[in-house]
């Protein structure tokens, strides 16, 4: 059974952990928890009294939303068994509510170290522990882990382990922090992959159900003294295993927001390799000016004659400062009446009206096209920096808002996708460009690239609940969650070139075109984000349509009036350098 169990997640969920002690060592354990922290910086529930109607609360739980959970299992070892020395010890410091549980025990009393606001009420060395960190957090006036140099951190902690066993997990109400023996304590690090119908994590002792009061695909990181059974499935499904489970190495320290990894790094007293470090977000370098030739062929057949029928063909890329168009041809295998309008996004379409019978429509467009995107983020705002909420002036809001409107969804669906929304502002500290740097890379990591999977039809919200899908999928998805945000996002239709096929890039969507977004940021204008491949559009990439949704931007559409029958389609793309 665990001394310590802590959870963080993506968004808030209902967890449930009925814990029962065996009849045999109920005189001697004592049940010391939970301890639940709810997110948004609520108070802090420390353990409740033996027997209280709290107590009884606590173990069902059933009102409780939150992203945060942390949970001390077990009898403490210094003084007698009270609700002075229960575990987990909550303090207020910052304007936030802290928490500490802790695996093991100290070989001696902690001396007092720092003087500060903090003291021991109780005999316990995890509440001496607790009161140490924060009055060295106080002194150099950190209010919050996020303020805290984590190396410095470390190197406290490592000096506390050499008075003895000091695996312990600590929170801020926003941060997690897990810390690992480094005398060989364990502490393993759990990450939950949605999606998942029903999950239940546990052993002889301690129950832990993730979906009792219903499944939401919410991405997590759980922090345990001991490993808890593996992921059980609702019956008949037939998704892998929820949950993978690896060991944080000795003397590691851990910090974890909203359900991802932010840091991890070895202290001083580490006895094995360095621990891998959270894949960083990556900023682009300046690229290259490119050219490229682009065969864009399209092919539509029938099993009957169509008669009559017009077409919209939007193929021509886009001419403006950032790309430029030095040749463009558009043939097409039908004779009809034509003409080329730009529509209300600012694409060029070609209108053809055919009347003409056929059942073959063959449209090839050829364009040569120079891309001068070389560094997106070379921008310079007036601010330095920019945070959410966004807040439009009137007319500015009138401009954008067909790219601040969601797509129609339920609202229980609508409140659930703001609500992961949120969860990447939050964990970025509501700074607007890595919040938007993150979702972007989040999709590309955390979702599955499945061709056939979806169709034109599946919403943003089951690309989020299923966790799979293609590019105009992910695409719809980032474009949900940034209006969410009040961020303007529209629709890209265009190319990518793949280069010789690099297995880091999903290269299907150079072969056929390819969609991502874009998105307004104040007084910088529109910058492309590929959720795709995990990128910044720039000279790779491009573009040829826009719109609010697919259907502005899409390449060829048509209405047949007269005629038809089963339709085949076949597109085939080719993008080379010049």
């Amino acid at each position: 059974m665990p001394n310590v169990l802590a959870m963080s997640f993506e968004g808030e969920l209902a967890v449930t952990f009925p814990a029962t002690l065996p009849r045999a060592r109920a005189p001697a354990a004592r049940r010391l928890g939970p301890g639940l922290l709810p997110s948004g910086g609520g108070d802090a529930e420390p353990a409740p009294p033996q027997g209280s109607i709290r107590g009884q609360l606590a173990d069902a739980w059933e009102h409780l939303e939150s992203s945060l959970f942390l949970l001390h299992i077990r009898h403490a070892t210094w003084g007698a068994i009270s609700d002075a020395n229960t575990q987990p010890f909550a303090r207020a410091w910052g304007r936030r509510d802290w928490l500490i549980a802790h695996a093991g025990s100290l070989d001696d009393r902690l001396p007092s170290l720092t003087e500060g606001p903090f003291e021991s009420v109780g005999s316990s060395d995890t509440e001496q522990i607790f009161c140490e960190l924060l009055n060295r957090l106080a002194a150099r006036g950190w209010r919050s882990l996020g303020d805290a140099d984590l190396s410095v951190v470390g190197g406290w902690l490592a000096e506390l382990n050499r008075g003895g066993a000091l695996t312990l997990v600590l929170t801020d109400g926003r941060d997690l922090l897990g810390y690992a023996d480094a005398r060989g304590a364990p502490l393993r690090l759990g990450t939950l992959f949605p999606p998942y119908e029903k999950i239940a994590l546990g052993d002889d002792d301690l129950e832990l159900d993730l979906t009792r009061r219903g499944a939401k695909s919410r991405k997590g990181v759980l922090l345990c003294s001991s490993e808890l059974t593996a992921a059980r499935q609702a019956e008949g499904s037939t998704a892998d295993v929820a949950i993978v489970w690896r060991p944080v190495a000795p003397g590691t320290l851990v910090v974890v927001r909203q359900g991802a990894v932010i840091a991890e790094l070895p202290t001083a007293t580490a006895v094995a390799a360095p621990a891998p470090a959270r894949p960083r977000i990556v900023r682009p370098g300046r690229a290259e000016v490119r050219r490229f030739d682009i065969v864009h062929r399209t092919a539509y057949a029938y099993e009957r004659p169509i008669e009559r029928s017009s077409h919209l063909f939007r193929v021509r890329p886009v001419q403006d400062r950032l790309q430029q168009v030095l040749s463009h041809t558009l043939s097409v295998s039908v004779p009809g009446q034509a003409a080329d309008f730009e529509d209300v996004f600012g694409n060029r379409v070609r209108y053809l009206e055919v009347d003409t019978p056929f059942t073959e429509l063959v449209i090839e467009a050829r364009s040569r096209v120079e891309v001068l995107d070389v560094d997106p983020l070379a921008h310079r705002p007036v601010h330095a920096r920019l945070a959410i909420p966004l807040v439009w002036m009137p007319w500015q809001r009138q401009v954008l808002e067909p790219f601040l409107l969601p797509p129609e969804l339920p609202e229980s669906e609508l409140a659930e996708l703001a609500e992961y929304a949120m969860s990447f502002v939050k964990r970025n500290d509501y700074d607007l460009l890595d919040t938007l740097l993150d979702i972007n890379a989040s999709i590309y990591r955390d979702y599955e690239y499945k061709q056939g999977a979806t169709t034109l039809w599946t919403t943003a919200f089951e690309v989020y609940r299923r966790r799979h899908g293609v590019c105009q999928d992910f695409t719809n998805l980032f474009i949900c969650l940034a209006r969410l945000l009040g961020v303007p996002a529209r629709y890209v239709c265009g190319y990518v070139y793949t280069g010789a096929k690099d297995a880091d890039l999903n290269v299907a969507a150079g072969e056929a075109s390819h969609a991502w977004v874009q998105l307004y940021l104040p007084r910088v204008g529109w910058k492309g984000f590929d959720p795709t491949n995990g990128i910044l559009t720039q000279t790779d990439h491009v573009r040829v349509a826009v719109g609010r949704n697919f259907r502005d931007a899409t390449p060829t559409s048509g209405t047949i009036f007269v005629g038809g029958g089963p339709e085949t389609l076949a597109v085939d793309v080719r993008v080379e350098p010049v």
